[in-house]
């Protein structure tokens, strides 16, 4: 059976979010899809440097491609994130992909996404309760400016978020945020454009 989408990732909590995301057809606005989603061993640069040559056998058994990955430690940070995005597309389209496939780089990294001004937030992290609220803490820290900002080191207050709320890091959080937290208020661009994509390939309209 061909499948609609096989997606490449730069590691496990990637895989996780996207896997959370899927479960929401809805607020995505597409249908529901049949996809396999796999993580390259060598991770951002293998994404962004080989990533064409892993999807090359899929070109027939699914109908579209998706290859996901960090800005940050992809080893190519002096090029910005379309540049980027550009070469990768290129190559996936003279591997065979044609116009059927799109790269998704995320500036800085991932846990750009995560900060939402959502209560989810702060219940899946462990701050639920506490005396002082994430968004507060975050303030606090000199890691945000202003209420509704986003961290400039948006992996490094994550990680101190959970360390203080007393919880491992896990891909599952990566999952629990994906299907909890709205998707309407995050602006990021590399969200922006995934949205934008799998609505073009696999809308409800």
């Amino acid at each position: 059976m061909i499948k609609d989408l096989a997606i490449l990732v730069a590691d496990k909590n990637m895989e996780y979010t996207i896997k959370g995301l899927l479960t929401r057809p809805q607020a995505l606005g597409i249908r529901q899809l049949t996809f396999d989603c796999f993580v390259h061993p060598e991770h951002d640069p293998g994404c962004l440097l080989r990533g064409h040559d892993f999807l090359r056998s899929m070109i027939n058994s699914h109908t579209h491609a998706l290859i996901m990955l960090d800005h940050e430690g992809c080893g190519r940070e002096t090029l910005s994130r379309k540049e980027l995005e550009k070469q990768i597309e290129e190559r996936l389209s003279r591997s065979g992909w044609g116009d059927r496939a799109a790269a998704i780089v995320i500036s800085p990294e991932l846990e750009i996404w995560v900060w939402s001004d959502s209560p989810h937030l702060d219940r899946i992290m462990g701050w639920a309760g506490k005396e002082t609220d994430l968004r507060s803490w975050l303030l606090q820290e000199n890691l945000i400016e202003g209420r509704r900002g986003k961290p400039k080191e948006p992996k490094r207050a994550f990680e101190q978020a959970l360390k203080l709320a007393g919880k491992a890091r896990s891909s599952s959080l990566f999952y629990q945020l994906a299907k909890s937290v709205s998707l309407d208020n995050c602006v990021n661009q590399a969200f922006v454009k995934l949205k934008a994509t799998l609505k073009k390939w696999f809308s409800t309209e």
